[in-house]
């Protein structure tokens, strides 16, 4: 019987050792071990980035060009580009002093020189340089002096003297002050 308790003795002494050494096994970074008596343990570390790489949005304004050299159009673009929304835009503009420029050379070359310098005289610049210099304009189809002596009779028919401005009266100012004001404030409300 001894002999018996002996053996009992040594197998539970040798069963809590191995217990024991179970527990006690660690496993090394990045590695899962698994013990064999039902019990498991992951130990796991990751460390991850993701980049995403992609084209920014972008509006392109749109290239405008006038295939004939001889047109008095000038092209404009543009384009605006947000995160989320981008407008293009383009059109095309008459040159209007261009158009004034060639009908005088033309005008010119067929001879009609009066009719010319008439063209020209629409531009209240050219109109000013032509009385200074003693060459007034001509008017209804006089000129020389007595064209420069009509247009003194009748001043309100030189050019640009439709487009002056005229003086602003008070209420005017006073109106346009409250509503610049009112947009401000609406604006500071907006923020």
């Amino acid at each position: 019987m001894r002999y018996i308790f002996t053996i009992l003795l040594f197998m539970i002494t040798f069963t809590a050792a191995t217990a024991q050494e179970a527990d006690e096994v660690k496993c090394p970074d990045g590695y899962v071990c698994t013990i064999n008596d039902n019990v498991s343990r992951v130990d796991s570390n990751t460390d991850s980035t993701t980049t995403v790489i992609s084209p920014p949005p972008s509006a392109i304004a749109p290239s405008i060009n006038a295939t004939n050299s001889d047109l008095c159009t000038v092209g404009v673009s543009g384009a605006v580009q947000t995160q989320i929304f981008g407008v293009s835009s383009g059109k095309t503009t008459i040159d209007v002093n261009c158009e004034k420029l060639k009908n005088a050379r033309q005008l010119y070359n067929m001879g009609m020189k009066v009719a010319a310098v008439s063209v020209m005289c629409q531009d209240e610049r050219v109109f000013d340089a032509m009385m200074q210099a003693g060459t007034p304009c001509p008017y209804n189809g006089l000129i020389g002096s007595q064209a420069k002596a009509a247009w003194e009779e009748n001043p309100q028919d030189k050019p640009g003297e439709k487009n002056k401005k005229k003086p602003m009266d008070a209420k005017t100012k006073e109106t346009l002050l409250g509503v610049g004001g009112m947009g401000i404030l609406a604006l500071l409300l907006l923020l």
